[in-house]
């Protein structure tokens, strides 16, 4: 019996196949070596006989044929070199364009994508595999390890190449001037700025209050020295008091004259940015100076390596906050998925857009992985292969090959005997 071992490239899926094809092909070899044993035994039979002699011959043929027929598009029967056969091994690179086109035009198609998308439900799909904590913390888990293996291979002599030879330079060669005084403008305008002046009064003001006597020893050190102490130190505490009031006066009021006038005063900056020569020349040139210090240099990739480092032990903490705070936020939108039909729509759209434009744009090489996969095997495991998956098919072929040759058989030999 021939073995049933699988070659390495085989997986277990194929090893079934290859029994299968094999209990089939076992049969239908089986009738038409039974069909030759009746067309033997019946060869001198007269009546009845004649009829299973008649039915017999005509088996062996259908039989012969259609193994011809089934033998030929895989290999040459009989290892003789009969024109058209063996057609998988010789056609398998059209066989490969073939199939790469029918995909292609029939199933990479962005109408068909994106109706198959729609019908999938990713959003509700989505929603209810977040909301099981253990998918949760599994994507977290599996996507800080991500994030974490791409920061630790970062080394700061690439970021520093990068500096250096892509962004200074480019930074450089642009005037930043313009937009610079386009963005001041706009946050002067949206008043975005007030926070940080609240956030510097309060801490100001927090300050003054923790150390008055280093303001006193200030004024005192500035007093003239004919002045006396009683007096330098009088003036000194009324001094602190005035200027501890005036600080919290600008940040109680927000339409003080001290925040009026800043404000002026960042929307006159952002104008001469914009449109005044001689300021955007200075601030160019104040970049200029910035940027070509090797401490800029230097600071950069300091700040950056300490950051990396610290988002990298967050990320590797698998108990710590960042990590349950990523955790919170995937549930949070898992809940919201189930909830929120307004935000199901915007998610199912997106990925319907998205599906879509993708096989639009990159469906054509897409498909050229089967062309590409099928041209690198060679003609007779491509042959294996189709063989393997519709070979069990093509036995069938041969039986009713076998039983119809039969019975087309009694046929002519009864119009045969009547005529």
């Amino acid at each position: 019996m021939t073995s049933l071992a699988l070659p390495p490239e085989l997986s277990a899926a194929d090893g079934e196949r290859r029994r299968r094809l094999r209990v089939m092909r076992t049969v239908a070899t089986s009738l038409l070596l039974f069909a030759a044993v009746v067309f033997v035994l019946t060869r001198d039979g007269e009546g009845w006989i004649g009829y299973v002699h008649a039915a017999s011959e005509a088996a062996m043929v259908g039989a012969i044929a259609d193994w011809f027929a089934v033998t030929a598009l895989f290999k040459r029967p009989l290892g003789l070199p009969i024109p058209h056969t063996a057609l998988v091994p010789r056609k398998k690179e059209q066989l490969g364009a073939s199939l790469q086109e029918f995909v292609s035009e029939n199933f990479l198609r962005p109408e068909v994508v994106r109706d198959r998308v729609t019908q999938a439900d990713v959003s509700v799909r989505l929603g209810r595999w977040l909301a099981d904590e253990a998918h949760a913390r599994r994507l977290v888990d599996e996507g800080s390890d991500v994030a974490a293996d791409v920061l630790a291979a970062i080394d700061p002599a690439d970021v520093e190449a990068v500096l250096t030879d892509m962004i200074i330079p480019r930074v450089l060669e642009e005037p930043l001037s313009p937009a610079i005084g386009e963005l001041l403008a706009e946050v002067v305008r949206e008043k975005a700025h007030h926070g940080l002046v609240d956030l510097v009064l309060y801490e100001l003001g927090g300050w003054m209050d923790r150390h008055p006597d280093r303001l006193t020893a200030l004024v005192t050190e500035r007093a003239p020295s004919w002045s006396p102490e009683w007096a330098n130190r009088l003036v000194a505490d009324r001094l602190v008091r005035e200027a501890r009031s005036w600080v919290d006066d600008i940040r109680i009021d927000p339409q003080s004259s001290a925040r009026q006038a800043l404000d002026q005063w960042l929307a006159e900056v952002a104008e001469d940015l914009q449109h005044d020569p001689e300021t955007a020349a200075a601030a160019e040139r104040l970049k200029q100076r910035l940027l070509t210090q090797p401490k800029t240099l230097a600071t950069a990739v300091r700040l950056w390596d300490t950051l990396r480092l610290a988002v990298l032990s967050a990320l590797r903490d698998r108990d710590g906050l960042l990590r349950r705070r990523f955790q919170q936020e995937v549930r949070h939108f898992a809940h919201r998925l189930q909830h929120d039909a307004a935000l199901r729509e915007r998610v199912d759209r997106v990925a319907r857009d998205a599906s879509g434009a993708i096989v639009e744009r990159y469906g054509a090489e897409i498909a050229t992985v089967i062309s590409a996969t099928v041209d690198r095997w060679d003609g007779r495991d491509t042959a294996r292969r189709i063989e393997l998956l519709v070979g069990r098919d093509l036995q069938f072929i041969r039986i009713n090959g076998t039983v119809v040759g039969g019975l087309v058989g009694v046929l002519i030999h009864a119009a045969t005997t009547l005529l």
